[in-house]
């Protein structure tokens, strides 16, 4: 019965979002423009060379192309706005009244945008790969395919459990605007979005293997472009205990700071 609660959660943001067309021409153009800039770069950087860092031109390009796809379809931003907002105007008490979790309840609300968004990144990724007539290189290995997916999945919800946890910071700080600016600067280089993180020295690349980020779209988009195998398993063992950690640290703030929230702003 609870599931199927939360299940009614995302078909309802599924279908909100046809609402919003202008928003999807924006995100497919967003997923063009990174592969677009990621084709002209490397172009020019591999014009006199034939391998960088391990990557082929095409090779390259593919790395760009899944993360591109990955790092749009994770669109969890949202909810730490979401919550900050309405704890600071008095109507937060909507989550807390209706009889789902609250945490559950933007977790489905991000699988229903997701899930919608989906199909037109797809087509947006796909689409590139036949206009500049690019070698798509994608592993076969189904262990590293299952893998993948399944870091990918427990990545997003690691970004659900983060922007929800900076969202409940709003019950203790009240303008948490600089702690979503820190987070969204730092997000692009160290989830690989900008440049592949094998191209950066390789001490700084152990440290990231210590952070969540790490495995959220960078590993994944490794793996499915048949790279860093032999960092699967952990790979996933390492974003589950990162889950953990901060389910617990959302637990906490939530028992000792939701007391100050009286449902008429702060």
């Amino acid at each position: 019965m609870k599931i199927r609660k939360y299940m009614e959660i995302a078909k309802i943001y599924l279908k909100t979002q046809l609402v919003w067309r202008a928003d999807v021409a924006f995100n497919m153009l967003f997923t063009v423009s990174r592969i677009l800039f990621a084709y002209l770069l490397w172009r020019v950087i591999f014009a006199d060379k034939e391998m960088i860092a391990g990557f082929t031109f095409h090779g390259m390009l593919s790395y760009y192309i899944v993360n591109s796809f990955l790092t749009q379809l994770e669109m969890s931003s949202g909810i730490s706005e979401e919550i900050s907002a309405r704890i600071r105007n008095g109507t937060f008490t909507k989550y807390i009244v209706i009889p789902v979790n609250v945490e559950g309840y933007f977790a489905a609300m991000e699988a229903g945008v997701v899930a919608f968004y989906l199909f037109f990144d797809l087509i947006a990724a796909v689409v590139w790969i036949f206009l500049f007539g690019i070698e798509f290189v994608f592993v076969k290995e189904i262990g590293s395919i299952l893998c993948a997916v399944v870091m990918v999945l427990l990545g997003m919800f690691f970004m659900v459990q983060l922007n929800y946890f900076f969202g409940l910071l709003t019950l203790r700080f009240e303008e948490i605007g600089t702690f979503l600016m820190i987070k969204n600067n730092l997000l692009a280089l160290v989830t690989g979005s900008i440049i592949p993180l094998a191209l950066l020295p390789e001490g700084i690349v152990v440290m990231m293997k210590r952070l969540p980020f790490y495995y959220v779209t960078y590993l994944p988009s490794m793996l499915l472009t048949g790279r860093c195998q032999d960092e699967a398993i952990s790979g996933i063992i390492v974003i589950a205990c990162w889950c953990v950690l901060m389910q617990l640290a959302i637990k906490i703030t939530w028992n000792k700071y939701v007391k100050k929230y009286d449902g008429v702003g702060i």
